[in-house]
């Protein structure tokens, strides 16, 4: 069973922020932020001719984001469960934005996925299930964060960086993790080997 509903929990965030970070429940658009930075580091400098799929895109802003700082990719696709956040996703973007449930639909093959916060709210075993389908669909890499902490009750999914190292490698991933950007976030790349 989901940690929250979903749903209800970003509607009640955008009634109340608007298409903002806190209207996807970031605290802040510098936290925000500094997670997209700490994505980038793990992608190419140069997105030209690389093709992105952004599970759990929310309004679009990491498109945004690496677009201003590296230049528009090939291709991007987001990929969202809430319904609300995928007018506002096509209106920011200009680009596909797929009604799309990472844990049960087919995924669209891309050299890159990304997910920024979109596993916050599941449980250890959905986030297993979400990492094993992004990984299996991006043919690079598959860059996403995580709340870092010991698990417990809280209604946000933490995990601590060697256990998602630990799931990387047993996937046959090159395994990179950043955790000098936030103290209760940390940044997994889980790189195809070749």
């Amino acid at each position: 069973m989901p940690r929250v509903d979903n749903e209800a929990f970003y509607r009640r965030a955008m009634a109340n922020h608007g298409a903002t970070p806190q209207g996807l429940h970031w605290r802040s658009a510098y936290t925000q932020t500094a997670r997209f930075v700490a994505l980038a580091r793990c992608l190419p400098h140069d997105l030209t001719g690389k093709t992105l799929v952004d599970a759990g895109c929310g309004f679009g802003d990491l498109y945004t984001f690496l677009c201003k700082h590296r230049g528009p990719p090939a291709g991007y696709i987001g990929l969202e469960v809430c319904e609300p956040m995928i007018q506002t996703a096509r209106e920011r973007t200009g680009c596909q934005i797929w009604l799309r449930d990472v844990l049960h639909d087919p995924l669209p093959e891309a050299d890159f996925y990304l997910c920024s916060g979109a596993m916050n709210n599941l449980t250890r075993d959905e986030t297993g299930c979400f990492i094993q389908h992004c990984y299996g669909a991006a043919r690079q890499a598959f860059v996403f964060n995580l709340l870092k902490g010991q698990p417990g009750p809280s209604r946000f999914n933490y995990y601590l960086p060697e256990e998602i190292r630990a799931q990387g490698e047993a996937l046959g991933a090159r395994v990179e993790i950043l955790e000098d950007y936030l103290d209760n976030d940390f940044t997994a790349a889980f790189h195809k080997i070749y």
